[in-house]
């Protein structure tokens, strides 16, 4: 397997990339993913129409830094006139590849015509773009589709080919449909029917937790890339993981000192990120901080109270109780097991 896949030129080492998510993988959450090993960032969705309407949110959600790249600005529509001023305006933040989502399952997405409402209509999907292609120039368009919009429409492989003769330089499959929205397990036979039908780079994507997941995407499917999403909740870890595993290293999952530690320098980025209070701030940095804390014994009750934080003294004091609990049911382990013997 070569260590590097070029996307328009783009080139990106062969490990995991991390998936664009609405919601979860802002400016924070990309920068701790890439410091352990992302070789790879999209940003979160950013609607073609709003963009070319009102520039209110453009700059944040937009710009890249020299530390997340490489990286992709993820844009989504259906009408071809609007994705082109889009990407037009988007340019202006030197991305290194600009991504269209035609994957997205939401009701409020969908209902737009757009996300994976496109897997019902090809044709606009090819023209949407095309038409992104000519206004990006020389920046690498990639596209990130489901497998199909149900069991009656397993119509991955026809969109890519369609999406490839449309000027797409990679193509993302996810593989669920648009009713199974993030349930079931992913078909990874359809990631492979994808990658056989076209030319262009193929990332796959779904049910990826681990190195071994990782390694298997490779092997079943024959994709160029591999692209980890909720796998990564909580653990930036995976990363490094996925290096360890296509290396052929050994890999040391994270102490429980260690994840606190890593949880903390989150919650702090989010803060130094922010344009808001302590206070507000830290509404947003709740979730992050609970899913670090998944697993163990009274993990449960701790993963609860992060959702009632307000500063970051309150999230130290979480992490020391979080790492006391560890070490404490460590100790009983240990003692028991010693006592059975």
């Amino acid at each position: 397997m070569s260590e590097y896949i070029s996307i328009g030129g783009v080139r990106i080492a062969r490990t995991a990339a991390l998936a664009p998510m609405a919601g979860v993988a802002d400016r924070a959450y990309r920068m701790m993913c890439k410091r352990f090993g992302a070789a790879y960032v999209v940003s979160e969705m950013v609607s073609a129409k709003g963009i070319c309407y009102s520039d209110r949110k453009t700059s944040s959600l937009c710009t890249v830094t020299d530390e997340e790249r490489p990286m992709g600005v993820q844009l989504f529509g259906s009408e071809p006139e609007f994705m082109a001023k889009a990407v037009e305006i988007v340019l202006r933040y030197e991305p290194d590849i600009i991504d269209i989502n035609m994957g997205c399952p939401v009701p409020k997405v969908v209902g737009t015509g757009a996300g994976s409402r496109l897997m019902q209509n090809v044709d606009l999907a090819a023209s949407v773009t095309e038409a992104a292609v000519k206004a990006a120039g020389a920046t690498p368009v990639t596209v990130k589709i489901r497998s199909g919009w149900d069991q009656l429409c397993l119509n991955a492989a026809e969109m890519a080919k369609k999406l490839e003769a449309s000027g797409a330089a990679a193509i993302t499959i996810h593989g669920r449909t648009r009713d199974m929205f993030y349930s079931g397990k992913a078909d990874r036979g359809v990631i492979s029917d994808v990658r056989k039908a076209v030319n262009i780079p193929v990332i796959g994507n779904g049910d990826v937790c681990s190195g071994e997941d990782c390694l298997e995407m490779y092997g079943e499917t024959g994709c160029d890339l591999v692209m980890v999403g909720r796998g990564s909740y909580g653990n930036p870890f995976i990363f490094r993981e996925i290096e360890c595993a296509v290396e052929g290293a050994k890999y040391t999952p994270p102490t429980a000192e260690e994840k606190m530690k890593v949880m903390l320098e989150h919650v702090r980025l989010i803060l130094s990120l922010s344009a808001k209070s302590e206070e507000l701030a830290m509404h947003e940095a709740r979730k992050y901080a609970a899913w670090y804390m998944s697993g163990g014994y009274g993990a449960a009750k701790l993963r609860g109270r992060c959702y009632s934080l307000t500063s970051y003294a309150q999230a130290e004091e979480l992490a020391k109780e979080f790492v006391s609990l560890r070490n404490s049911a460590e100790r009983h382990k240990y003692e028991f097991g010693q006592n059975a013997q």
